[in-house]
This record gives C-alpha cells, sequence and structure tokens, in this order.
C-alpha cells in the first residue's frame, strides 16, 4: 500500500490519471518490474538506483512504505478486527497522500479531502448510531477548522498577505470529523510543536517564497491523537 500511494501522490501531482496503468520510473519512463515493486527489499537491493536508467531514487518510497506498514499496525493492535480498523485504514492512507504532496509540491489536493470526507460519511452510516456519530463528525470537524478559518482570515486581513495555507484548514475540517472535539484540539496543539519542529530542522533557503509544509506535521499529529489522544486527555483531567 505504501508503495501504491507513493505512486498515486505523484500521478496526482503530475496530472497523469490514476489509473493509467503499471508504474514507471519518473526519470526514463521504464516500465518497472516485479523484483522492481517489492516494498523496501527492491531499493535495498538497487541501491536506491533504477534499474534501468542509474537515476537515484528517493529514500521515500522506502521509508512511507515503512512507516505506512508500522501504521497498519498500529491501528490494527489498537482497535482489533473492527470497521473502526478499517475506516483508520483508510483515513492514514489518505494522510499519506496528502503528507507526499505537501513535501514535494506544498500542495494539499482537494480530491484528498474528498476522498476522506465521503470515507468518514460511509462508515457513519455503517456505525449503528448514524445521529450520534455525525453530532461527532460534525463537531470534530468544525472544532478547529472553523476558529483556524477565523483567526487566518484577521491574520490575512492586517498583515496583508496569506498568513495559512487553505490546505492546512481543508485538512483538519476533514480528519476532525473523525475524532471528538477534545482530541481534535489536543491535535492542534502537538501539530504545532511538530510543525516549529520541522521548520527548525528543516534547511533554510535563502528565497522568500520559502515555505514550510505544515500537511506532515498535522499528520503526524493526528496519528499521535489516534495513538494516545484519549488517554492523555483523560489523565490531564484526572489531575482535577
Amino acid at each position: 500500500m505504501g508503495s501504491f500511494l507513493n505512486c498515486v501522490a505523484m500521478r496526482v501531482l503530475s496530472g497523469e490519471p490514476i489509473a493509467r496503468g503499471r508504474s514507471h520510473c519518473m526519470s526514463c519512463g521504464h516500465k518497472l518490474g516485479v523484483l522492481d515493486l517489492i516494498p523496501l527489499f527492491s531499493w535495498l537491493f538497487l541501491r536506491g538506483k533504477c534499474r534501468y536508467c542509474g537515476s537515484k531514487i528517493s529514500a521515500r518510497y522506502p521509508l512511507s512504505e515503512l512507516v505506512l506498514g508500522i501504521v497498519y499496525v498500529v491501528i490494527l493492535a489498537k482497535y482489533d478486527l473492527t470497521l473502526k480498523t478499517l475506516e483508520l485504514v483508510v483515513l492514514y492512507s489518505i494522510l499519506l497522500c496528502v503528507t507526499l504532496c505537501d513535501l514535494d509540491k506544498h500542495i494539499i489536493p482537494d480530491r484528498f479531502i474528498v476522498v476522506g470526507i465521503i470515507n468518514r460519511i460511509i462508515f457513519i452510516l455503517l456505525s449503528g448510531n448514524i445521529l450520534e456519530e455525525l453530532k461527532l463528525s460534525v463537531i470534530g470537524a468544525f472544532s478547529v477548522s472553523l476558529p483556524l478559518l477565523i483567526l487566518s482570515l484577521i491574520l490575512d486581513k492586517i498583515l496583508k498577505k496569506d498568513t495559512m495555507g487553505g490546505g492546512d484548514i481543508k485538512l483538519f475540517f476533514m480528519a476532525g470529523m473523525y475524532f471528538a472535539w477534545p482530541v481534535n484540539l489536543l491535535v492542534l496543539f502537538m501539530s504545532a510543536i511538530i510543525g516549529i519542529l520541522f521548520g527548525i530542522l528543516a534547511k533554510s533557503k535563502k528565497n522568500e517564497e520559502n515555505q514550510i509544509p505544515f500537511g506532515p506535521a498535522i499528520s503526524v499529529g493526528y496519528f499521535l491523537g489516534m495513538l494516545v489522544g484519549s488517554e492523555l486527555i483523560n489523565l490531564y483531567l484526572g489531575l482535577f
């Protein structure tokens, strides 16, 4: 899945049809064979280079394959064989695509936001408690995205420049549908910290247009929120 979603993200960014056909080298265009597509191992055996043209293959491919595999195992361990597991597997697959696109081009394609919303709606209908789940999703979606939108519009007006990408706000809206509002607020806090750390670690370029993508920080924040969000909130409330 990590390899497939890498392909999806690259084709969305390049404007290629997702169902174009077999994967190919982004440098020479040669179609990749079975031995070129074994997750993790193909990249290691080929020493990070294309078998056909020798061009360098980014380490993002094996890393995203490894990370997504770990994420899937964590979700399964936490929620067992349930509909919630399937729902979150789809969500974090979308978040991987969002992360890859934001890292590459500093954009979050709307189609991933739409797919995430549709996925949540489907599982609301399958939940057996539609009204309660719908209420949870609506409150969760707006708990962070609406205040951020208002704050962004105010700061844009004051500073006379864009202060936060619209894609980030849409991402908070979509992913917020999956969690209760206290978890979403915690995720916002964690994402801000992670974003600052990414900014410190990133190599700065002498370019005023240089931007730090916030989508990856939001995605990591939502993974941590899924993993320990409720537990941290209960621990905090237990102090009073």
